[in-house]
């Protein structure tokens, strides 16, 4: 392990987003984190989309420079041998991160018996301890009432899961601040993140709680416009669509270049009486806006609008499907954060290291995912210090797993 947090060493009991994601984005900075399965598999073990002979790409992807051991985990002896590796001594040992229920064995206090420093980070549904996942915890923000087309009734759920990820990167930055306090003071602790509570913060600082009260309204549904500036899908002459945005003066300008808007956009600002380098010109003007960009878009293919929004310097994009996207020689193919692995078990595709660039510490290559238990004996003779003889007991009596 040579990235920034080398030496750095995490025990993670997941499943689902939210945990897995955590552990993967310290391992991918040189953390050396364990994740630990039962012998028979977690619950993310077949967990869609698979392969055509139904190997997990969901958890190969969550996965990927981890190190993995597969216990037991109804066994007394298993559960003794993780309760060991979780609060095995060590400078940058013992933190343990989990969305399990953290109770039994591998509740905080009977964890911190085996190491007073512990620190431990328990990502639990809600903060009264009641079940939920990221399209629960979502119905009850208001985002599903507000996507979708204008006029749609009822809710629209996100495709991507926006609070498992922000619950994610939350929990690896509360690991290394409970490590840097640690660091400082030899105390341990307990650290409690609701997936609801991290969804409920967020939608308080995109303003969304604070407009409701003040303004006493509740959002309508505004399609694919960006509220409150300018932006919107058009569809080009050959059926592609791309995406336009203004949110500066300079996008003004740019756009306006690129289609000869110019003096269109003036004649709105006149008539209209706004002005379209705020906000509020935008917004309020965009129906005369999207006049104007729409009839231009539509007489020219994908390739002409994206190369004048391009060489005027607008704030735009083209949309693609996902086969796109990894054939995409700009974001993907030639960017030098994704490397094409041979995932054993699923075959050869791009994966992606961190995105985070250190001045001080390369970047470290993405590493595959492993598969369930490879670690499993050099975790036990590494870092538990078992002989091979104990190693092999362990096996017979099928107290840990090797690899699958």
């Amino acid at each position: 392990m040579t990235g920034i947090l080398a030496g750095l060493r995490i025990v993670e009991g997941s499943a689902f987003i939210a945990a897995p994601l955590g552990g993967m984005t310290l391992a991918q900075l040189g953390a050396d984190v364990i994740r630990f399965d039962d012998i028979e598999g977690g619950l993310d073990n077949d967990r869609w989309p698979v392969t055509q002979d139904g190997r997990s790409i969901y958890w190969a992807g969550l996965n990927k420079g981890k190190r993995s051991i597969a216990v037991a985990l109804r066994s007394p002896e298993g559960r003794a041998l993780l309760t060991a590796l979780i609060t095995a001594p060590g400078e940058g040992a013992g933190i343990f991160t989990t969305n399990m229920p953290a109770r039994g064995w591998l509740a905080y206090d009977e964890l911190a018996k085996k190491r007073a420093d512990l620190i431990a980070l328990n990502i639990v549904g809600a903060r009264d301890g009641t079940a939920h996942v990221d399209y629960t915890v979502n119905a009850i923000t208001g985002f599903p009432l507000v996507t979708g087309p204008v006029g749609h009734e009822g809710p629209v759920n996100a495709v991507a899961p926006p609070w498992d990820l922000a619950t994610a990167y939350a929990g690896a930055m509360a690991i290394l601040a409970a490590e840097r306090h640690r660091r400082l003071t030899g105390e341990g602790q307990r650290i409690v993140l609701p997936l609801q509570d991290m969804a409920l913060a967020a939608t308080a600082a995109l303003g969304y709680i604070g407009e409701a009260v003040i303004n006493k309204v509740d959002r309508p549904r505004f399609g694919n416009e960006i509220f409150g500036t300018f932006g919107r899908d058009f569809r080009t002459r050959d059926g592609r669509f791309v995406m336009i945005c203004i949110f500066s003066d300079r996008h003004v300008d740019a756009l306006a270049k690129a289609g000869g808007f110019t003096e269109a956009f003036a004649r709105i600002e006149r008539g209209k009486g706004l002005d379209l380098k705020t906000d509020a010109g935008r917004w309020l003007a965009r129906a005369e806006l999207c006049a104007v960009i729409e009839p231009w878009v539509a007489a020219h293919t994908a390739a002409e609008v994206g190369a004048a929004l391009k060489e005027a310097g607008a704030l735009w994009a083209p949309y693609q499907t996902f086969r796109e996207l990894a054939a995409d020689p700009v974001h993907v193919l030639d960017n030098p954060m994704f490397t094409v692995l041979d995932q054993p078990g699923i075959g050869r595709y791009p994966v992606a290291a961190s995105p985070l660039q250190f001045g001080a510490v390369p970047r470290q290559p993405p590493r595959p995912a492993p598969r369930l238990g490879q670690h499993t004996d050099e975790i036990l003779a590494g870092i538990l210090g078992l002989p091979d003889h104990e190693i092999a007991r362990l096996h017979d009596r099928k107290i840990v797993g090797g690899p699958v």
